[in-house]
């Protein structure tokens, strides 16, 4: 029996859906090597990135901490320095559910469970603590004690870790700003006392975009410290390949020269008690 036209041009089309649908997830790439471009690798950071993380807002150098570790882990998967494709997107975008246009996402992202729920995470690349900046003329520029910060206000960036840290070992509820830089603005005009971040990001909000701006404190390290991870589509592929990579990298003493030369400010802030 012949079929009617329409039904055999209905099931052509269903079949096209399925195939394409079967071709597209939220893990990345439609292709063997499960990239979102093949024989590339697409990796996204902030717009825009700071120092100590990536100098002069320009990852394709290859300078600052996470640039230099992007293009290691991208070498120790096979890919060449041409073969990598920076792009830029939001903190929050890069941690919410469904498809990505990268493969990998380095923004200081601390491994989460709740994030992972979203999106891969990959093995920490760098482990950090949380650290207090202010201003000379600050209440908080001679605080540094717990008991002393208790009675501060304190800012954070959205999406960050920061925000737990402070309930936690301080005891509050701090002020939670869209970035860093909103931060820094509220603190340079008194709205806040001071401002809790991770400890190499401290040290270069307070050298460089706080008027008078000192590293006043640390916290104390909880024996793991705030883990920073590579974020990866959900599913995608390439977790277990940027796993492996920066194993060997640990393992090689890469990352600890990576760490040395970038992250190299010191580091001698009290730390609370």
């Amino acid at each position: 029996m012949t079929r009617p036209l329409r039904l055999t041009t209905a099931l052509a089309a269903s079949l096209v859906a399925v195939t394409a649908l079967a071709g597209c997830s939220a893990g990345g790439g439609g292709n063997a090597e499960g990239t979102v471009t093949d024989g590339k690798l697409t990796i996204a950071t902030g717009q825009p990135a700071y120092s100590p993380w990536v100098e002069d807002d320009d990852p394709e150098s290859g300078k600052g901490f996470e640039a230099a570790v992007a293009y290691a882990v991208a070498e120790e998967m096979g890919y060449d320095e041409d073969d990598v494709v920076w792009k830029r997107s939001t903190f929050d975008s890069a941690i919410a559910p469904g498809a990505k246009d990268w493969d990998l996402n380095l923004q200081q992202f601390s491994i989460d469970a709740k994030r992972k729920k979203a999106v891969d995470m990959s093995t920490p690349y760098y482990t950090t603590t949380q650290a207090v900046v202010t201003a000379e003329g600050s209440p908080a520029a001679d605080h540094t004690t717990i008991a002393a910060l208790e009675q501060d206000t304190i800012g954070v960036a959205a999406g960050s870790t920061s925000i737990q840290s402070v309930k936690d070992v301080l005891g509050v509820t701090p002020q939670v700003f869209n970035s860093n830089d909103d931060a820094v603005l509220a603190l340079q005009s008194g709205q806040i006392d001071a401002i809790v971040t991770d400890l190499p990001t401290a040290f270069f909000i307070a050298a460089s975009q706080v008027d008078d701006g000192t590293v006043s404190a640390q916290f104390p390290a909880d024996g793991e410290g705030d883990q920073f991870g590579i974020v990866l589509p959900k599913d995608s592929e390439l977790t277990s390949k940027v796993d492996d990579a920066l194993e060997t990298l640990e393992d090689d003493g890469t990352l600890q020269d990576l760490q040395t030369k970038w992250l190299s400010a010191e580091t001698n802030a009290p730390v609370l008690k």
